[in-house]
């Protein structure tokens, strides 16, 4: 039986947010306004049975999907919200589960730095796949489990703020959010992203992000 990591639907995926999924992502890439899923169970080979419901009984796109060596993650997305919602309902059908299955995400580190250094700067904007920061801005970055919740937490932030999206992590044993922009734009969207994983329901996690 698979176990449910996370299941959360994002209702209308931000600019920056659905941008930096088109970049990562090796599937049909999602546009600004579209409707979002993402699903992460374990074993990771099973989420090849969860693409093949979703795509058998609505119309959605499938995005990314992921198979590491203990999770599969799948993103699909759909200018109807009705069929992402639906392809989610058959998903949990299919696998004899409920949304409350999933797991509630925990939150495992989280951190302002405000005025960030010249250097510092150089090293996060090598690595990233979003926009870049600037020296002097602030950085928000943030850890949770399971992973695909950070996801959720970016696209909540960016409703709330003008910030930079510099990198989002969605898969693995925890998933990393990275923030960049003004230091009073930082401060409302690490917030509305840390009131975004606190607001989820689901079964407690026990032994970190292997749980």
């Amino acid at each position: 039986m698979a176990d449910l990591r996370s299941y959360i639907f994002l209702d209308r995926l931000q600019p920056q947010v659905a941008s930096f999924l088109a970049t990562v992502s090796q599937g049909f890439l999602p546009i600004a306004g579209q409707a979002s899923l993402l699903v992460e169970i374990s074993p990771g080979m099973e989420i090849n049975f969860v693409t093949d419901v979703a795509l058998k009984c609505t119309k959605v796109t499938p995005g990314m999907q992921i198979i590491e060596r203990l999770y599969g993650l799948l993103e699909i997305h759909s200018e109807s919200q009705a069929d992402v919602r639906s392809a989610g309902a058959a998903i949990l059908a299919a696998l004899g589960l409920k949304e409350e299955d999933r797991y509630k995400p925990a939150i495992y580190s989280r951190s302002t730095i405000r005025q960030i250094d010249d250097h510092h700067t150089m090293l996060i904007n090598r690595t990233r796949h979003g926009n870049m920061i600037l020296p002097g801005q602030s950085l928000f970055t943030m850890e949770v489990a399971p992973a695909a919740y950070a996801a959720f937490a970016a696209n909540e932030a960016e409703k709330t703020a003008e910030i930079n999206i510099l990198e989002i992590r969605p898969f693995g044993s925890f998933g990393r959010l990275y923030l960049g922009g003004e230091e009073k734009d930082i401060d409302v969207a690490a917030q509305a992203a840390e009131a975004a994983i606190h607001s989820l329901a689901g079964r407690p996690m026990t032994g970190g992000g292997g749980a």
